[in-house]
Parts: C-alpha cells; structure tokens; sequence
C-alpha cells in the first residue's frame, strides 16, 4: 500500500459509516481509489443504495484526492458537487476513483465516479471545493 497524507490523518466517523478504506493513490497526479461497503441499512425501498449515500461517497473519495495531491497541507470544504446517477446500485462493495483536473490557490476542480465491483459505473460527479489549510480546518 503506497504511503499518503492520510495515514496521518484519523478516519472520521461519517467515513467509517460508509466503509472507507484506501485502496490506491497516486498523489503526483492527484489520483485516488477508495473502497467503500455499501450496506443493505443504506437502501431505499427498492433496495439499491440511496442517492444521498452515494454522494457522501463520492465526496468522500474527492476530497481526499485533494488532500493527498497536497501532501495534507490543504483540506477542501465543498462548495459544489452535480452528480449523475447512472445505475442502481446494489449492497456489497463499491469503488470510489477521484482525479483532481485543477489545483488553484483558493479552489479545486476535482471529477469522481463510483463503480460496482463488477466494473459498472454508478454515479459520477464533479466538485469545485474552496482549499483551506488542514491546519485550521482539522481540529
């Protein structure tokens, strides 16, 4: 497992929820893999994962890619995040993959999917997120 940012870094609980767990990074591109549990709780009535857990997941796999970009100096708050759900997705593991496409001084323009473990793509999303000093963002 490749060494980032994140290992100094306690997981949070709302990530913890969700099942989080780094699977791959690539910081120099500003890259980043995250696996995620899908649990049968997180379902609507007809049984796929609801949408709101879905986009916790991809924020939660683009702003990390962010913060491994920068060597955990800089943490991002969202400002905007459009999803596009593409298919149901069932129980079971699911795959968070987040690329940064700009790093500014003050904003991050960062694009996200989520896929099945069979390799359907769920959802995917883009971000803009305002950079704020971990320092003082991270209590």
């Amino acid at each position: 497992m490749i060494a980032t940012a994140l290992d100094r870094l306690a997981t949070p609980p709302c990530s913890k929820l969700l099942g989080w767990h780094l699977l791959d990074a690539r910081p120099d591109e500003g890259w980043i893999r995250i696996g995620f549990e899908g649990k049968p709780e997180f379902c609507n009535p007809a049984g796929f994962i609801q949408g709101g857990m879905l986009s916790a997941m991809l924020d939660d796999t683009m702003g990390p890619a962010v913060f491994v970009m920068t060597d955990g100096k800089l943490y991002t708050a969202t400002i905007t995040m459009t999803v596009n759900f593409l298919a149901p997705a069932r129980p079971g593991p699911i795959i968070g993959e987040a690329r940064v496409t700009q790093l500014g001084k003050t904003v991050a323009f960062v694009e996200g999917r989520l896929l099945a473990e069979d390799g359907v793509v769920l959802a995917t999303a883009s971000t803009s997120a305002r950079l704020v000093e971990t320092a003082k963002a991270v209590r």
